[in-house]
């Protein structure tokens, strides 16, 4: 079922493709390296891809499309409304979760704008198995909070526990007694948590969550960006889920929920998200906000190329080979570090590979900002762009205090059917002689911070000059020609 071929007998990954459009790849000399993050304020999101040799920032938007989605472009209707391409992206989301109400929106964010703008309220709380940055950031934007109900072991790196993204319903139970249902407008569920690892959610926790939100009346909201992940997960680590095909699977998640939403830059591999429900009320609840924030309800801010590649993006996340690929290509990236003793987070989880950057670096602060540190020595040394899963990623206290993060992460993404073996293992090589001089890494201090969402635009210096001596370490070891 699975494609695992075996070398000398170590395993490795199977690319169930075959690749027929290439991009042309630059990497850099070091010196560059280092003037581009510089310039980029320490912030890997600020750098230009023209400078990038490896973007692992993210799976959004970046993931390789299928022959069958570029040729479904060509047939795109492109009229303002009643499209014909809306009807056959409606149709297959439909087929998809068994829902028969469908929203457009112009990515995952906008979902979460349209559900907080119409459910939300001040001093509502909203509980999570764990928060997202832009969920959070729309429900406070509502005088809303969040809170997280996730199981402790959920946060210990290394770990044996096959769904960590699990919620924990004594939790849940406790934040209801104590704030009461009128003050809990929904809670949301999101599939495979992004801000830990990647880690997914269990069937099991889903129907348990599910039943418990239907007897005490709340709604149940399911972020399905990172579905096809999850459904990976489930299928292989869960014995219920054994004998059960990717749709039924599917089905027997989305008949736990009120609301579905979704990103098509992860879900789908395609640009674009969508709302599904099953019940027309909530349908109507939403709608009226779909003209007035995205476009008109038979596009809502998407393109009709996007949309005809989404729909068939959405027919493919049924298919094991397609959704094997990201999982089993990130488990091999993390065992070629874990040979070398570089701490990563385990069991691996979905979207990409993540360092644990409190234990890689453990002489840098979370005031100093280790997660971003480490991401911009690893775009110095390699060319490679990871993503700060840390507390750059939060938000300051109200009293403007730091807010350590329960994990600092580096995030090195793998997009679906982007990268080779071979340019895998050229990071691993940097990894691993980052890892031995690690000593060299300090810590960084923010010159610009906005008070919102600061890791997208934010700006940081180094604290001291530990870049020009890092630099100066590789020349050393690989010459001053090395790439």
């Amino acid at each position: 079922m699975f494609h695992i071929a075996r070398f000398k007998a170590e395993p490795f990954p199977l690319e169930m493709h075959k690749v027929r459009v290439v991009q042309k790849l630059n990497l850099l000399p070091i010196d560059e390296r280092l003037q581009a993050i510089q310039e980029a304020g320490n912030n890997t999101f600020l750098l230009r891809n023209r400078d990038v040799f490896l973007d692992m920032l993210t799976d959004s938007g970046t993931n390789a499309m299928s022959d069958r989605q570029i040729a479904s472009m060509s047939i795109a209707d492109d009229s303002y409304a009643g499209s014909e391409t809306f009807f056959r992206l409606e149709k297959a989301l439909q087929d998809f979760f068994g829902m028969k109400f469908f929203l457009p929106a112009h990515q995952g964010r906008a979902c979460e704008h349209i559900l907080a703008k119409v459910f939300v309220k001040p001093d509502d709380i909203v509980p999570m198995n764990y928060h997202f940055t832009t969920t959070k950031a729309h429900i406070m934007e509502c005088k809303g909070s969040v809170e997280e109900c996730f199981f402790d072991k959920a946060i210990i790196p290394e770990s044996d526990n096959p769904f960590k993204g699990d919620m924990d319903i004594e939790k849940l139970k406790a934040l209801i007694d104590r704030v009461g249902k009128d003050r809990i407008p929904f809670v949301r569920l999101e599939m495979g948590t992004n801000l830990i690892g990647g880690q997914p959610v269990s069937l099991k926790n889903i129907e348990e969550v599910g039943a418990f939100c239907r007897q005490n009346k709340i709604m149940l909201v399911i972020d399905a960006s990172l579905l096809s992940d999850n459904l990976f997960f489930i299928k292989t680590r869960e014995p219920q889920a054994k004998n059960m095909s990717i749709h039924e699977i599917v089905l027997a998640i989305a008949k736990t929920a009120d609301i579905i939403y979704f990103s098509g830059r992860k879900l789908g591999s395609a640009r674009g998200g969508g709302i599904v429900t099953p019940h027309k009320e909530l349908f109507d609840q939403m709608k009226n906000l779909i003209p007035l924030f995205e476009g008109f309800l038979t596009y809502g801010g998407m393109s009709v190329r996007e949309m005809e590649a989404l729909a068939i993006g959405i027919e493919e996340t049924l298919d094991i080979d397609m959704i094997s690929q990201g999982p089993e290509f990130i488990a091999a990236f993390g065992q070629m570090l874990q040979k070398n003793g570089i701490p990563v987070i385990t069991p691996f989880g979905g979207l990409g590979l993540h360092l644990n950057a409190r234990a890689f670096i453990p002489h840098v602060k979370s005031e100093e900002y280790p997660a971003g540190a480490l991401a911009a020595a690893i775009f110095i040394v390699s060319g490679a762009r990871g993503m700060e899963r840390g507390t750059i990623s939060e938000t300051r206290n109200a009293d403007g205090s730091e807010h350590p993060a329960s994990m600092e992460l580096v995030r090195l993404a793998l997009p679906r059917r982007v990268f080779t073996l071979s340019q895998i293992t050229f990071i691993a090589d940097r990894l691993n002689w980052l890892f031995e001089n690690r000593h060299l890494i300090g810590g960084l201090h923010f010159v610009e911070e906005p008070k919102v969402m600061r890791f997208f635009i934010g700006r940081l210096e180094e604290n001291g000059d530990w870049q020009e001596r890092l630099r100066a370490k590789f020349v050393e070891d690989f010459g001053a020609e090395a790439l």
